[in-house]
């Protein structure tokens, strides 16, 4: 059934959990999400990332989106995910998202502000709901460029500007930054627990954690543990899709047709999706 964000976190908000949030590029890791999700009726987001737009254009993937989640037996949320273009954002509530994600996060705090409550003013007219983000993420998806030459330190989500953020937005849902990065993990993450916790206890909406693939088991069941409500998730189901399909041709002599090598992506996802509902802590539904 398709709901918005604010539904499906307050699941996860009331049960102390993670639910979450997959990049669905193509039809098939939809499917993969939804028929998981079914299998152990959890709620669960599709997100569109604006960065495919080339090989997956938003004005053929909403509709199919909105559709498979229609459809759903469980509680399932469209999402734009970080989109930095206001008209963008609003086209995508146009074609029915229910919830958005701006990110100004590598703008001023005070553009990001202005901008953010532009987002909430049109998700409004939509009935859709908002996520922003404030601190930097490192790097940006499908393995984009990282910004190194920044200090950690100043990377991070500062839980004062992070109060006074969500105070002046309005907004659902806090992305925050805590030593995630997008995309390929080139050296072990050092996530800051006790920031995530004092951020939770002065904002009073859902947290969000952006870069989930590549952790240890341990970093979620701890980030679950200090307050994050949705994981974002992507790289890692990208790369057992490829070798999925790679290993699935090779063991037919590459005598094999489109659609059996996008079943075997399928299968691989569908392995990794299963793994992570359950380490994300996500519950079956009453």
């Amino acid at each position: 059934m398709l709901t918005t964000m604010n539904e499906v976190l307050k699941i996860a908000e009331d049960r102390n959990i993670a639910v979450g949030a997959f990049d669905t590029p193509n039809l098939e890791n939809m499917f993969a999400v939804v028929k998981t999700a079914e299998k152990y009726n959890v709620p669960v987001i599709l997100m569109y990332i604006p960065l495919l737009e080339d090989v997956a254009p938003v004005e053929f993937m909403a509709p199919v989106m909105v559709a498979v989640a229609r459809n759903a037996k469980v509680p399932v949320a469209v999402h734009l995910d970080h989109c930095s273009d206001l008209e963008r954002l609003k086209r995508c509530l146009e074609l029915g998202f229910t919830s958005v994600m701006y990110d100004g996060s590598e703008l001023s705090y005070e553009e990001n502000v202005r901008n953010t409550k532009i987002a909430v003013e049109y998700a409004r007219r939509y009935g859709a709901d908002v996520e922003a983000e404030i601190g930097i993420m490192g790097g940006r998806e499908a393995g984009g460029a990282n910004v190194g030459s920044i200090k950690p330190e100043d990377m991070y989500t500062d839980p004062e500007d992070a109060k006074r953020f969500v105070e002046e937005t309005k907004i659902d849902a806090l992305a925050a930054s805590f030593g995630t990065a997008h995309g390929f993990y080139t050296v072990a993450p050092k996530l800051d627990f006790a920031r995530i916790e004092k951020i939770k206890s002065l904002v009073k909406i859902p947290l969000v954690m952006h870069g989930g693939s590549g952790l240890q088991q341990s970093d979620y069941e701890n980030v679950v543990a200090h307050g994050i409500n949705k994981i974002n998730y992507f790289t890692e189901m990208s790369l057992a899709a490829v070798k999925a399909m790679g290993d699935a041709i090779q063991a037919k002599n590459g005598k094999m047709h489109f659609p059996e090598a996008l079943g075997a992506a399928e299968k691989a996802v569908v392995e990794i999706i299963e793994r992570q509902i359950k380490v994300f802590k996500t519950e079956e539904l009453s």
